[in-house]
C-alpha cells in the first residue's frame, strides 16, 4: 500500500535552539577539514572586541558558504536562516541542532522576523544570506530594501562576510569541484549599534550593498587563479542562454571548455582564467562572463517593454509543505505576466484543479535551480506554508530568463508603470 504523504505545515513559530554546544567542536573540525586544501584565509576588519548580539549578512556563492561562515565566526556559536529543502534533505533534528531557522524564499514571513528578534534578545548571532540563492555567474544580486528595515528593527551591530572563491570552486551550473581554487573571506563590522541608530534606511542599504558586492570572475582574472578542469564550461549554457552573435535564445551548448551556438555556429572558449574568447583568441564585450549575463538581462527588459514577453507552458509540480517530504502533484500549467504568476494544478487531496496567484509586487526575485537533485531546471513559488518546485514539460523554459523577468516586473510594479 502506498504511503500517504505528510501534509502537516512546518512549524514556523517554533523558537530555534542555540547551536548545540557539544556539537560545536565537530562542526568546526568538519569546516576546517573541508577548507584546509583550499588554504582558506580569513581577514577580520573592525571585529576586535565585538561580542554578541549582532547580525551577520553573508554573500551567497555555493554550499561552501556554510563551511566558511562558522570558521569566520569562531569561537562564537550562531543561528542560520535556511530554506526548508535543507531541513528535508538532512533532517529537521540535525538542522535545528546546528542552529537553523526554517523559512521559504521570497515570501514575507513574520514568524521568521520574530525568531530573528528572539535570537538577538538572547544575545546570539544571526547569519542571513540576503541573496537567498547561489550566484548564477559569480556576481552579487541587488540587496532587498527589507534588509535595511530589518537592521533598524533589530538595533544591533551589523557584520558583513564577503567570501571569494566559493563560486569558482563549485558553480551552481556545474558542481564538480575545481580543486585548485583558493578561498578567501573578509568579515567586517560595517555598523556599530550607534552607527545603526544614526543612519537612515537608504544609507544602510547603500553601505551594505557596497560591502556585499563581489565579482568572482574579475577576482579570478586579477589574481590569475587558473582553473584547469577540462570541462569547466559545461553547464554554463544555463545562465548564458542567449547567443551574443545572433541573439537567439536556448540554442547554446557546451562541451569541455567551449560554448557554441547551434543556430549560427558562433563559438567561445573559456580560458583557465575565466575569460570567454573567440576562436582566434581575441576578446570582445562578452568576454567577461557577467557582462554576457547582464546583456541577457537587458534583452529580457526590452522584450517586456515591447510587450513580447510570454511564458505559458505545461509543467510538473512537486510541493514541500514541511521538513518531512516532497509531494508529487503531477502536471499543471504555469503562466507568467506582468501582474504575477498563475499556477494551475490539482493539489494533493483535491478533486479539481485550482489556480494560485503569486503577485509580482511581492516578489523581489525568484529561486532558481539548474539541475535540482538531478531533475533539471526549475523555479520555486512559495506561500508561507508551502513551496512549489516547478519543472518544465515543454521547450522554452529557462530559469535565468524567468528570474530576470520577475525582478523587472517587481520594479515596474513598484514604479506603478
Amino acid at each position: 500500500m502506498k504511503k500517504q504523504p505528510d501534509t502537516t505545515p512546518f512549524d514556523r513559530k517554533r523558537i530555534p535552539p542555540k547551536q548545540n554546544f557539544f556539537m560545536m567542536p565537530l562542526i568546526w573540525a568538519i569546516c576546517w577539514f573541508a577548507t584546509r586544501s583550499s588554504k582558506l584565509r580569513i581577514n577580520k576588519v573592525r571585529m576586535k572586541g565585538l561580542k554578541p548580539p549582532f547580525l551577520v549578512l553573508g554573500t551567497h556563492h555555493a554550499f561552501m558558504d556554510f563551511l566558511v561562515s562558522p570558521l569566520a565566526l569562531f569561537p562564537f556559536r550562531a543561528n542560520y536562516v535556511s530554506e526548508l529543502e535543507g531541513f528535508e534533505n538532512y533532517g529537521e533534528w540535525i538542522y535545528r541542532q546546528v542552529g537553523c531557522l526554517g523559512t521559504r524564499k521570497f515570501v514575507n514571513d513574520i514568524s521568521l522576523i520574530k525568531n530573528i528578534r528572539n535570537v538577538m534578545l538572547r544575545k546570539g548571532i544571526l547569519v542571513l544570506y540576503p541573496e537567498a540563492r547561489y550566484a548564477n555567474v559569480g556576481t552579487s544580486s541587488e540587496l532587498p530594501e527589507s534588509v535595511a528595515k530589518l537592521v533598524k528593527y533589530l538595533d544591533v551591530p551589523v557584520v558583513v562576510l564577503n567570501m571569494r572563491g566559493n563560486y569558482l570552486q563549485s558553480p551552481i551550473w556545474n558542481l564538480t569541484m575545481r580543486k585548485e581554487v583558493l578561498l578567501d573571506a573578509t568579515i567586517t563590522q560595517v555598523f556599530t549599534r550607534e552607527e545603526v541608530e544614526k543612519a537612515d534606511e537608504a544609507e544602510i542599504n547603500a553601505k551594505l550593498s557596497e560591502f556585499l558586492a563581489y565579482d568572482e570572475y574579475a577576482w579570478q582574472y586579477e589574481t590569475k587563479m587558473a582553473v584547469t578542469y577540462e570541462k569547466r564550461a559545461e553547464g554554463i549554457e544555463k545562465p548564458l542562454y542567449i547567443c551574443p552573435e545572433c541573439g537567439k535564445e536556448f540554442c547554446m551548448k557546451t562541451s569541455g571548455a567551449d560554448i557554441e551556438c547551434t543556430s549560427c555556429g558562433a563559438r567561445r572558449h573559456m580560458t583557465e582564467y575565466g575569460r570567454m574568447v573567440k576562436p582566434d583568441g581575441s576578446e570582445d564585450e562578452f568576454s567577461h562572463i557577467p557582462d554576457w549575463y547582464e546583456y541577457e538581462r537587458r534583452c529580457v527588459h526590452e522584450e517586456i517593454d515591447a510587450g513580447r514577453y510570454a511564458l505559458d507552458m505545461k509543467v510538473r509540480i512537486e510541493s514541500l509543505p514541511n521538513a518531512v517530504n516532497f509531494i508529487d502533484l503531477g502536471e499543471g500549467r504555469l503562466v507568467h505576466k506582468k501582474e504575477g504568476f498563475y499556477l494551475t494544478f490539482k493539489d494533493y487531496g483535491k478533486t479539481e484543479p485550482e489556480t494560485m496567484f503569486f503577485s509580482s509586487s511581492s516578489m523581489t526575485s525568484i529561486h532558481t535551480e539548474y539541475d535540482y537533485r538531478g531533475k533539471g531546471q526549475c523555479v520555486t513559488l512559495s506561500t508561507v506554508d508551502n513551496t512549489y518546485f516547478i519543472y518544465p514539460l515543454e521547450e522554452g523554459f529557462n530559469a535565468t530568463k524567468i528570474q530576470f523577468a520577475v525582478e523587472y516586473f517587481y520594479k515596474l510594479n513598484k514604479k506603478g508603470s
